[in-house]
């Protein structure tokens, strides 16, 4: 695996491959690498003869400086992580390299990025958008691969592949739990035992939603009921909205972590 620091160095790597005909793979991610991140790796191993992995975790897409800073970062331990599970190149540029000191141009996402997400971290997709559409730019991939665990976000990118026409295909990869039931996260290092315990409750809603979705019930009601019953955590939103279908999201905070998840609704 060739870790590669600047744009120019992997502009120039990725020329002499794609001259070969290989066709690349992208995974964008902040580091922090776990199971959800290695699904990714794997799909994109089997889809591309090349899989770049970016590290960079992108202090655009934070509203909070608190947050940014306790934001973990190891790259040697994402080393010994992506590369057994097929990563060919990890990108790893630094902030000054994507966003120079004269750098003012972001990409604006439209109403999918208002809302939910959008509404409870403003600016956030603003910084998603751009790294993302830099990103796509830099490496050029044919097809790159998200987390359906994110699934506003993945909404909000495919939006703007369409809209700007750019030639990558977006995959969404399912959702990987623990074997309790939370969706793996960066974050959850950050859960003592009791507060894991709490968040368990994310899990257990979603299910209680799309339950009574299939039985003809509010899911949203099913699904908070289920939040409001857990006094560990609270609640910032449970919605349904049209992510690439229809979609029970919810958002929570344990402590001083935040969390998400989402179901798909069967519509």
């Amino acid at each position: 695996m060739r870790v590669i620091r600047t744009v120019a160095a992997l502009r120039d790597a990725l020329g002499e491959l794609r001259g070969r005909g290989e066709r690349v793979g992208l995974v964008p991610t902040m580091g922090a690498l776990h199971g959800g991140h290695v699904a990714l790796f794997q799909a994109a191993r089997d889809a591309a003869d090349v899989v770049v992995a970016s590290l960079f975790v992108n202090p655009a897409q934070f509203d909070a400086a608190d947050d940014l800073a306790r934001y973990p970062r190891d790259e040697a331990a994402d080393a010994r992580v992506a590369e057994p599970a097929g990563v060919d190149v990890l990108f790893t540029p630094s902030a000054v390299e994507l966003y120079p000191d004269e750098f003012e141009t972001w990409v604006e996402p439209g109403s999918l990025a208002t809302i939910l997400e959008g509404t409870v971290r403003p600016g956030h997709f603003r910084g998603v958008a751009t790294v993302c559409t830099k990103l796509f730019s830099i490496v050029q991939p044919s097809v790159a691969f998200f987390g359906q665990k994110d699934a506003q976000q993945v909404a909000v990118i495919r939006r703007i592949v369409a809209d700007l026409n750019l030639p990558v295909e977006i995959v969404a990869v399912p959702t990987v739990r623990d074997p309790d039931g939370l969706a793996i996260s960066s974050r959850n290092v950050f859960l003592s035992p009791t507060e894991r315990a709490s968040a368990l409750a994310l899990p257990r809603a979603l299910a209680a939603g799309r339950a009574a979705d299939r039985g003809g019930s509010d899911p949203v009601a099913a699904a908070r009921a289920v939040l409001d019953a857990e006094g560990g955590l609270t609640v910032d939103y449970v919605a349904v909205a049209d992510f690439d279908g229809p979609t029970l999201a919810a958002a929570v905070r344990v402590g001083a972590t935040r969390l998400i998840d989402n179901a798909r609704l069967a519509r």
